[in-house]
């Protein structure tokens, strides 16, 4: 053999030891977001007062480390996305209450870096399949507005008169419209690729691919998809649109893309935002009635049983081995679809705790925090600890051996010491609010409800948030007050240089 032909050889076999050591030296991530998820909604979560079967999300309780004391940035689903995906406190931003409006502009600003940013900086393909909510450059003009807003809402409901037949010219607009690309969505935001339903129960009724509708909607929803907990807002449409067919279509998306992924060796990034079990409340036929609940009971289950698939295309593909996979929910139970009825036939939502979704209170914001990463995450681990889902992008930095950027995960702190087993805290505090931005402040185990007249609990005895200590202890209220304010001032929460908000932070109650 002439030395060339070895020189060759040699190297591809080097080659191809790079890419088989590549991925045990960057694991794959799996980043599952549920919407409007109790705390109490998995039975690993509340065996006690729990009724839904969620054997998915229990294997991965199981197989890694379920943190108790974890938290969203807000009891809203858009807020809670933003800090998720940059590690930033999304009081930082425009959006200091309610959520992200429909038609509006991107909130994540196009400089800003995500998780999947700083993983696609590291050789990683990025994907996010299922629910965005963050905004989009949609090439609406201002004029024609009109034309995709003020079709009516839920029967009984709204004070619009529902629309279900669309003239010619709303038509020739949306035709318009969705044949042009959509600017500033996820492929903006540091992915890759992008499928999914921008908002499930908001138009436009039909799936993106990357920056383009999957077909052009120029229809309109039937009545009996906005009535009860189904659709919220009439709008453009594509003609035959099934709402209890979305969650089964982008799980069915996810485990397709864990499987072609497997396939090419190199690591990727899966941000999976399922679209349930927010409304609507649809679960499909193969589902219905299988809590022997409600429907929303078998919609959770419906969501545990993608979650089950995922888990499944992982094992099957070899790469579950070597996958961090982070679980949790934006945000708390959602009230409208009924709290009594539930609790009577013995299912409590957000199990020890007070309060649901929009609320400051721990019902609003605690939320379901599992990692699973075979070979450092100990299988079957409890962590008490204080965390943030702020924390993710930090903890990924760590994970790819590298440090954040000053401008990135200003409000992020890196689990990592938590998950190799250490019992320090990693953060000591942590601020979350409720739907309409009152905020409250976490100082080790003591909280601080920012309201006109603060009101003080200590979670590690008061769970329920049932007794005001606020009164005993107007010190530790000041001290948690100059906190909160000095946590806003500065810009960030972690040691750096002092950074500005993007706009001033208002101070909801006090």
């Amino acid at each position: 053999m002439n030395i060339a032909r070895l020189f060759i050889l040699l190297s591809l076999l080097a080659a191809t030891v790079a890419s088989a050591a590549a991925p045990a030296d960057r694991p794959n991530i799996v980043v599952i977001l549920a919407d409007d998820l109790g705390y109490g909604d998995p039975h690993c979560y509340n065996p006690g007062r729990g009724r839904i079967a969620t054997p998915a999300i229990d294997r991965l309780a199981r197989e890694g480390m379920r943190f108790t004391d974890g938290h969203a940035s807000s009891a809203a689903c858009s807020p809670s996305r933003y800090t998720l995906l940059t590690g930033r406190y999304h009081w930082r931003t425009r959006l200091q209450s309610g959520i992200v409006d429909m038609w509006e502009r991107p909130l994540i600003a196009p400089e800003r870096l995500t998780f999947a940013g700083l993983a696609k900086r590291h050789g990683y393909h990025t994907a996010a399949i299922g629910k965005w909510h963050l905004g989009w450059d949609w090439p609406i003009k201002a004029e024609e507005m009109k034309l995709f807003r003020g079709l009516g809402g839920r029967p009984g409901r709204s004070k619009e008169p529902l629309v279900t037949v669309p003239t010619t010219v709303h038509q020739q607009a949306w035709a318009k419209t969705f044949a042009q690309g959509i600017a500033g969505g996820p492929t903006t935001r540091g992915f890759d690729e992008y499928f999914g339903t921008d908002v499930p129960n908001w138009p436009p009724y039909c799936f993106i691919k990357d920056d383009r509708t999957a077909g052009i909607p120029t229809g309109l929803l039937k009545a009996e998809q906005l009535a009860g907990f189904n659709a919220s807002f009439q709008g453009p449409a594509l003609e035959g649109w099934r709402l209890d067919h979305v969650l089964g279509a982008i799980g069915e998306r996810a485990v397709n893309h864990v499987r072609e992924r497997a396939k090419t060796g190199t690591p990727f990034l899966l941000y999976l935002p399922l679209t349930a079990p927010h409304t609507p409340i649809a679960p499909s036929e193969e589902w219905k009635g299988r809590s022997g609940l409600n429907d929303y009971a078998d919609l959770v289950m419906e969501t545990d049983h993608v979650i089950g698939r995922v888990l499944a295309a992982l094992d099957e593909t070899g790469t579950a081995k070597n996958t961090f996979l982070f679980f949790s929910s934006d945000n708390g139970y959602e009230t409208a679809i009924g709290i009594k009825p539930l609790e009577a036939m013995g299912h409590f939502p957000s199990g020890p705790l007070r309060g649901y979704k929009r609320d400051v209170w721990e019902g609003g914001h605690r939320e379901p925090f599992i990692v699973r990463w075979p070979g450092v995450v100990a299988p079957g681990t409890v962590c008490d600890q204080l965390v943030h889902q702020a924390d993710l992008i930090a903890t990924l930095a760590e994970l790819l051996g590298t440090r954040l950027p000053d401008d990135a995960g200003e409000d992020s702190y890196s689990l990592l010491p938590l998950l190799r087993g250490g019992h320090t805290p990693v953060r000591q505090h942590a601020i979350s609010c409720a739907a309409n931005g009152l905020q409250s402040v976490r100082d080790g185990p003591w909280k601080l409800v920012c309201s006109a007249t603060p009101t003080l609990f200590n979670l590690a005895k008061d769970i329920g948030e049932k007794n005001d200590l606020a009164s005993r202890h107007p010190e530790r209220v000041a001290a948690m007050l100059a906190l909160r304010e000095r946590l806003i001032t500065e810009g960030r929460s972690t040691p750096g240089p002092r950074r500005k908000n993007d706009v001033p932070v208002r101070r909801v109650g006090g």
